[in-house]
């Protein structure tokens, strides 16, 4: 029997909880009835079905093609995601769960402050560094772009930042977000040493998207919708009333403005007012959030009154997304 289309969402932590936000703004809210359940639905996609796993599992998952889609860090899937391509990142960018995959020494050491400093490090103790990661996929082509291909690297789980304090690690890559952990254990980040920088990203099994239409359909409707809510993120909707002539003359006065041009130009209709008078128009326009001062001014000064300002929810385009990860299909 063909089983359903599965997207696999982190189960736990702030990166779960930003998940489920993030797909709910989008327009994909999660049906959820039992919270202990590690299933659920999606109701705008009856034909998907909802797991939730580590973010390392939903990689993993996504990789064998028991899962066709996945929500996880960028760090995880350097890590776990495998060199056969059998995973597309079709999103590499949805907005949160931002972190960035460092290389971390003791505070102590205070001649080093870059990565070149690390050859000499190594050469005066005469043996490779002992780096305790939780990446070391990620992170040996890292330092062996630095000419440390000679490291020792540590697998270790749970945390990392007592290890040079302890003596097993000389020192450690690890995810900062605020840095505050490092501070409070008397670590520091080089300079040069990020490794990666890592926020949420939205993963398809490649074999599924080739091979099933459905999958593929659904792909693009995740895309279309992430995007077009992506895009009205940073946009308002204003609307204002504008005496005049005609709405030739109204959208003479707009393009007289800076801010106020709109999108691909102003909507400008009629208004039918009880006293009969036909020289009132609706202005219609968008514009981004950090313009909005400078916009309701500009139209105070060509006389615009009751103007309302709402949020946009999306912004979809002429046509279906087309995104440059499913064209490399």
């Amino acid at each position: 029997m063909t089983r359903p289309l599965r997207l696999s969402l982190p189960s736990k932590g702030r990166l779960a909880e930003e998940t489920v936000n993030f797909l709910k703004d989008c327009g994909f809210s999660i049906y959820k009835p039992n919270p202990r359940q590690y299933e659920a639905s999606i109701p705008a996609l009856p034909s998907v079905s909802v797991l939730f796993q580590r973010p390392t599992d939903i990689v993993i998952s996504a990789r064998n093609g028991s899962v066709d889609f996945g929500i996880t860090g960028l760090d995880v899937l350097a890590e776990h995601g495998g060199p056969d391509g059998a995973i597309l990142p079709i999103h590499a960018a949805l907005g949160f769960g931002s972190c960035s995959l460092n290389v971390i020494v003791p505070e102590a050491w205070a001649t080093v402050s870059r990565m070149a400093d690390l050859k000499r490090v190594q050469a005066e103790a005469g043996r490779p560094l002992r780096v305790a990661t939780k990446f070391p996929v990620a992170a040996a082509p890292f330092f062996a772009a630095h000419g440390l291909s000679e490291v020792s690297f540590i697998e270790a789980e749970g945390t990392l930042e007592i290890a040079p304090t302890i003596g097993y690690a000389d020192l450690i890559t690890d995810l900062v977000s605020s840095g505050q952990t490092l501070r409070d254990n008397r670590l520091k980040l080089l300079e040069d040493g990020q490794i990666l920088a890592s926020q949420a990203c939205l993963i398809a099994n490649r074999a599924a998207l080739k091979e099933n239409p459905a999958a593929l359909a659904v792909a693009r409707q995740l895309l279309e919708f992430i995007e077009a809510w992506q895009r009205a993120q940073n946009n308002l909707s204003i609307f204002a009333n504008l005496r005049g002539a005609s709405p030739a003359e109204i959208a003479q006065k707009v393009f007289s403005q800076t801010t106020i041009g709109g999108l691909n130009g102003p909507t400008i209709s009629g208004i039918l007012r009880k006293n009969g008078d036909p020289n009132w128009y609706a202005l219609h326009i968008v514009v981004q959030r950090g313009e909005l001062f400078a916009a309701i001014n500009e139209l105070r000064a060509i006389g615009g009154s009751g103007v309302v300002v709402a949020p946009v929810t999306y912004i979809f385009g002429s046509g279906q997304v087309a995104s440059d990860a499913l064209a490399r299909l």
